[in-house]
């Protein structure tokens, strides 16, 4: 009986903690396809991303200030934290992205930053002697072998070692979300990381356009999908609120709960997401293959849990 009353917490936290990466993985998959309208329209890239993570720091703010109290103390002691995040999780994951793809496939891009949950894997074994289990291993080839799939890579890798260099440094960035996510004693809530990370990241967006790095444009034409037009402020408010606001808090408190080796495992979910929403926003029909990888990343996840259960 003291078993099974100890594994009820557990499990349900477990549970909790997939449901809330769930969300998280679908609301950042979403992103993409609102933001290939805003830039169809005339939006630049860096101009999109910034708006989206300031919009959501700005809904994000009054929540954490809320759960701050007036405990300024909390974040000069989480100060590196909340910089680290912010740099590397939200503003280095974008610029690395973004300057990628200005250099390579897109495709390919995103294969280079998914191999992250690898990147954790081998961080937490060669800093913390977590050494990965057989499951885990397994669990993870099988996630890469679906994103493969899924990514439908047929004319393989014809991209400059420019390309691959900022891909790298998106793959780092991801790495440091999950990595970041689950840094701390608990005692600084996730919604106050994540308000401050955002701020942080955008404010370093709005730095790097202003010096030149990264393009910034934006226009005030309706924003085409597929089947209906809309006003450009519809999406925004989607990116904002939906795929960053509600994104991060969820991708936080579900990596706090599930640790962040399982944590970035399930995310792979948001490339399967990213091609659903696609579908439905802008008529590319997924393929029968990336169906199939599809199956593979969510296979592949459950073996990973199994093996962090075990």
């Amino acid at each position: 009986m003291a078993t099974l009353t100890n594994d009820r917490p557990v499990r349900a936290r477990t549970g909790l903690g997939l449901i809330l990466a769930g969300a998280s993985a679908s609301s950042f998959g979403l992103s993409g396809p609102l933001a290939r309208g805003l830039m169809d329209a005339g939006w630049s890239a860096a101009t999109v991303v910034a708006v989206r993570v300031l919009l959501a720091a700005a809904v994000l703010g009054p929540i954490a200030l809320y759960q701050l109290r007036g405990d300024w103390n909390l974040l000069r002691r989480n100060t590196s934290l909340i910089l680290a995040y912010g740099l590397f999780a939200v503003a280095g994951t974008q610029l690395g992205y973004f300057n990628a793809v200005a250099h390579m496939q897109v495709g390919v891009a995103l294969l280079i930053e998914y191999t992250a949950p690898i990147a954790v894997v081998g961080w937490l074994w060669v800093r913390h002697r977590r050494r990965p289990g057989v499951a885990t291993v397994c669990g993870g080839i099988l996630g890469i072998l679906g994103l493969i799939l899924v990514l439908d890579l047929r004319s393989g890798l014809s991209a400059s070692w420019v390309g691959i260099a900022w891909a790298l440094g998106a793959m780092v960035g991801a790495a440091g979300y999950f990595l970041l996510s689950a840094h701390g004693d608990g005692s600084l809530p996730g919604t106050v990381l994540a308000t401050g990370g955002l701020l942080i990241g955008g404010l370093g967006l709005l730095a790097a356009g202003a010096a030149g790095i990264l393009p910034m444009a934006a226009t005030a034409n309706p924003v085409t999908f597929r089947g209906f037009e809309t006003p450009w402020w519809v999406p925004i408010l989607a990116l904002g609120v939906v795929t960053a606001a509600i994104a991060y808090v969820t991708g936080i408190a579900a990596t706090r709960l599930l640790g962040s080796r399982l944590a970035s495992f399930v995310a792979l979910g948001e490339v399967l997401a990213a091609l659903i929403f696609a579908w439905a926003l802008l008529g590319e029909t997924p393929r029968l293959l990336q169906f199939l990888g599809g199956a593979l990343i969510l296979t592949g996840v459950v073996i990973v849990r199994r093996g962090e259960d075990g």
